[in-house]
Protein backbone atom coordinates (compact mmCIF):
# COMPACT_ATOMS: atom_id res chain seq x y z
CA UNK A 1 0.00 0.00 0.00
CA UNK A 2 1.20 3.29 -1.01
CA UNK A 3 0.26 7.06 0.23
CA UNK A 4 -1.32 7.08 -3.32
CA UNK A 5 -3.52 4.38 -2.07
CA UNK A 6 -4.64 6.19 0.88
CA UNK A 7 -5.46 9.72 -0.85
CA UNK A 8 -7.46 7.48 -3.90
CA UNK A 9 -9.79 6.17 -0.81
CA UNK A 10 -10.08 9.73 0.84
CA UNK A 11 -10.43 10.95 -2.42
CA UNK A 12 -13.46 8.64 -3.41
CA UNK A 13 -15.41 8.91 0.00
CA UNK A 14 -15.09 13.16 -0.29
CA UNK A 15 -16.45 12.46 -3.95
CA UNK A 16 -19.43 10.37 -3.72
CA UNK A 17 -21.46 12.30 -1.78
CA UNK A 18 -20.82 15.43 -3.93
CA UNK A 19 -22.49 13.17 -6.61
CA UNK A 20 -25.47 12.25 -4.63
CA UNK A 21 -26.40 15.55 -3.70
CA UNK A 22 -26.95 16.17 -7.31
CA UNK A 23 -29.01 13.08 -8.18
CA UNK A 24 -32.58 12.18 -7.24
CA UNK A 25 -33.26 10.68 -3.94
CA UNK A 26 -34.16 7.33 -3.87
CA UNK A 27 -35.62 5.78 -0.74
CA UNK A 28 -32.57 2.54 0.34
CA UNK A 29 -34.05 1.12 3.51
CA UNK A 30 -37.73 0.30 5.07
CA UNK A 31 -36.34 0.03 8.46
CA UNK A 32 -35.27 3.15 11.63
CA UNK A 33 -31.90 -0.03 12.95
CA UNK A 34 -29.50 -1.30 11.39
CA UNK A 35 -26.68 -3.67 12.89
CA UNK A 36 -23.73 -4.85 10.84
CA UNK A 37 -20.34 -6.20 11.49
CA UNK A 38 -17.43 -6.06 9.50
CA UNK A 39 -14.11 -7.80 9.43
CA UNK A 40 -11.05 -7.04 7.08
CA UNK A 41 -7.18 -6.59 5.99
CA UNK A 42 -5.56 -3.66 6.33
CA UNK A 43 -1.73 -2.05 6.18
CA UNK A 44 -0.60 0.36 8.53
CA UNK A 45 1.89 2.97 7.58
CA UNK A 46 3.01 3.46 11.51
CA UNK A 47 4.32 7.17 10.92
CA UNK A 48 7.87 5.94 13.35
CA UNK A 49 10.69 5.64 11.14
CA UNK A 50 9.06 4.08 8.40
CA UNK A 51 7.19 0.91 10.04
CA UNK A 52 4.87 -0.59 8.47
CA UNK A 53 2.27 -3.28 9.34
CA UNK A 54 -0.21 -5.71 8.12
CA UNK A 55 -3.61 -6.13 10.40
CA UNK A 56 -6.82 -7.35 10.62
CA UNK A 57 -9.50 -4.96 11.62
CA UNK A 58 -12.80 -5.99 13.16
CA UNK A 59 -15.87 -4.20 14.22
CA UNK A 60 -19.55 -2.72 14.08
CA UNK A 61 -22.01 -0.44 13.73
CA UNK A 62 -25.18 0.50 15.01
CA UNK A 63 -27.21 2.68 12.31
CA UNK A 64 -30.58 4.82 13.25
CA UNK A 65 -33.09 6.46 10.83
CA UNK A 66 -31.69 8.51 8.39
CA UNK A 67 -31.98 12.44 9.44
CA UNK A 68 -31.64 15.38 7.21
CA UNK A 69 -30.13 13.34 4.03
CA UNK A 70 -27.73 10.89 6.06
CA UNK A 71 -27.48 8.33 8.42
CA UNK A 72 -26.09 8.26 11.80
CA UNK A 73 -24.46 5.84 13.47
CA UNK A 74 -21.62 4.37 16.34
CA UNK A 75 -19.12 2.18 15.29
CA UNK A 76 -16.65 -0.05 17.23
CA UNK A 77 -13.33 -1.24 15.75
CA UNK A 78 -10.25 -3.12 16.78
CA UNK A 79 -7.34 -3.08 15.18
CA UNK A 80 -4.75 -6.04 15.43
CA UNK A 81 -1.20 -6.66 13.87
CA UNK A 82 -0.90 -9.95 11.65
CA UNK A 83 2.76 -8.57 10.87
CA UNK A 84 4.87 -6.45 13.19
CA UNK A 85 7.50 -5.36 10.71
CA UNK A 86 10.63 -4.14 11.57
CA UNK A 87 9.93 -0.98 14.07
CA UNK A 88 6.90 -1.39 15.79
CA UNK A 89 3.06 -2.67 16.03
CA UNK A 90 0.08 -0.98 16.79
CA UNK A 91 -2.93 -2.28 17.97
CA UNK A 92 -6.04 -0.42 18.62
CA UNK A 93 -9.69 -0.56 20.16
CA UNK A 94 -11.75 2.91 19.22
CA UNK A 95 -15.66 4.25 19.32
CA UNK A 96 -17.10 7.28 17.75
CA UNK A 97 -19.59 8.59 15.35
CA UNK A 98 -20.03 7.64 11.64
CA UNK A 99 -22.34 9.67 9.32
CA UNK A 100 -23.68 7.37 6.17
CA UNK A 101 -24.56 9.47 2.93
CA UNK A 102 -27.56 8.80 1.13
CA UNK A 103 -26.30 6.31 -1.23
CA UNK A 104 -26.39 6.42 -5.21
CA UNK A 105 -27.04 2.75 -6.70
CA UNK A 106 -25.17 0.55 -4.30
CA UNK A 107 -22.57 3.14 -2.82
CA UNK A 108 -22.79 3.68 0.83
CA UNK A 109 -20.13 6.44 1.60
CA UNK A 110 -19.30 7.63 4.88
CA UNK A 111 -17.15 9.58 7.55
CA UNK A 112 -16.14 8.72 10.76
CA UNK A 113 -14.34 10.28 14.06
CA UNK A 114 -13.02 7.57 16.63
CA UNK A 115 -11.27 7.70 19.55
CA UNK A 116 -10.02 4.98 22.10
CA UNK A 117 -7.04 3.88 23.54
CA UNK A 118 -3.82 1.80 21.44
CA UNK A 119 -0.53 -0.20 21.99
CA UNK A 120 2.36 0.33 20.47
CA UNK A 121 5.08 -2.37 21.03
CA UNK A 122 8.62 -2.19 19.59
CA UNK A 123 10.43 -4.87 17.92
CA UNK A 124 14.39 -6.04 17.69
CA UNK A 125 14.20 -5.07 21.70
CA UNK A 126 13.09 -1.86 21.75
CA UNK A 127 13.12 1.62 20.42
CA UNK A 128 15.51 3.83 21.05
CA UNK A 129 14.75 7.66 22.15
CA UNK A 130 16.98 9.62 23.83
CA UNK A 131 18.85 8.49 26.75
CA UNK A 132 15.89 5.34 26.65
CA UNK A 133 14.55 2.33 25.44
CA UNK A 134 10.99 2.15 25.04
CA UNK A 135 9.50 -1.13 24.78
CA UNK A 136 6.18 -0.23 25.01
CA UNK A 137 3.48 2.54 25.03
CA UNK A 138 0.07 2.86 25.68
CA UNK A 139 -1.75 6.13 24.87
CA UNK A 140 -5.30 8.18 23.48
CA UNK A 141 -6.13 7.62 19.94
CA UNK A 142 -7.62 9.83 17.61
CA UNK A 143 -8.63 9.01 14.13
CA UNK A 144 -11.00 10.71 11.66
CA UNK A 145 -11.51 8.63 8.33
CA UNK A 146 -13.93 7.47 5.65
CA UNK A 147 -14.89 4.69 2.92
CA UNK A 148 -17.33 3.41 0.84
CA UNK A 149 -19.31 0.26 1.39
CA UNK A 150 -21.03 -1.41 -1.52
CA UNK A 151 -24.03 -4.09 -1.55
CA UNK A 152 -23.44 -7.20 -2.86
CA UNK A 153 -26.46 -8.41 -1.79
CA UNK A 154 -29.38 -6.90 1.13
CA UNK A 155 -27.21 -8.23 3.68
CA UNK A 156 -23.37 -9.12 1.91
CA UNK A 157 -21.07 -5.25 1.36
CA UNK A 158 -17.92 -5.05 0.43
CA UNK A 159 -15.82 -2.40 2.40
CA UNK A 160 -12.71 0.03 1.01
CA UNK A 161 -11.64 2.20 4.17
CA UNK A 162 -9.21 4.76 4.98
CA UNK A 163 -8.13 6.29 8.96
CA UNK A 164 -5.24 8.94 9.27
CA UNK A 165 -4.47 7.94 13.52
CA UNK A 166 -3.45 10.40 15.94
CA UNK A 167 -1.72 8.71 18.29
CA UNK A 168 -0.97 10.81 21.95
CA UNK A 169 2.06 9.78 23.15
CA UNK A 170 5.06 8.71 21.22
CA UNK A 171 8.96 8.70 21.80
CA UNK A 172 9.33 11.25 19.11
CA UNK A 173 10.49 14.58 19.36
CA UNK A 174 6.76 16.18 18.82
CA UNK A 175 5.40 13.11 21.27
CA UNK A 176 2.79 12.09 19.01
CA UNK A 177 2.93 10.73 15.33
CA UNK A 178 0.40 10.39 12.67
CA UNK A 179 -0.32 6.76 11.47
CA UNK A 180 -2.58 5.82 8.39
CA UNK A 181 -4.13 2.77 8.08
CA UNK A 182 -6.21 0.89 4.47
CA UNK A 183 -7.99 -1.42 4.94
CA UNK A 184 -10.39 -3.87 2.59
CA UNK A 185 -13.24 -5.73 3.83
CA UNK A 186 -16.53 -7.45 4.30
CA UNK A 187 -19.45 -6.11 5.80
CA UNK A 188 -22.73 -8.17 7.06
CA UNK A 189 -26.31 -6.86 8.15
CA UNK A 190 -28.25 -8.55 10.42
CA UNK A 191 -32.17 -8.91 9.27
CA UNK A 192 -34.21 -7.36 11.49
CA UNK A 193 -36.68 -5.88 8.80
CA UNK A 194 -36.61 -4.98 4.91
CA UNK A 195 -33.29 -3.76 3.86
CA UNK A 196 -34.55 -2.40 0.42
CA UNK A 197 -31.81 -1.92 -2.35
CA UNK A 198 -31.83 1.07 -4.56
Amino acid sequence: MTNRFFALLLLLAACVPIKIVHAQAAPTATRGLDLSAFAGVAGVYTGLAGGRNASIVAGADVAFSVWHGARPAVEVRGLFPIDSGSVSDQRSILVGPRVAFLPKRRFHPYGDFLFGRGQMNYERGGYLFGNAVYLETTTNVYSPGGGVDYDLTSNLSIKADAQYQHWGYTPTPSGSIWSKVGTVGVVYHFTFGVRRLP
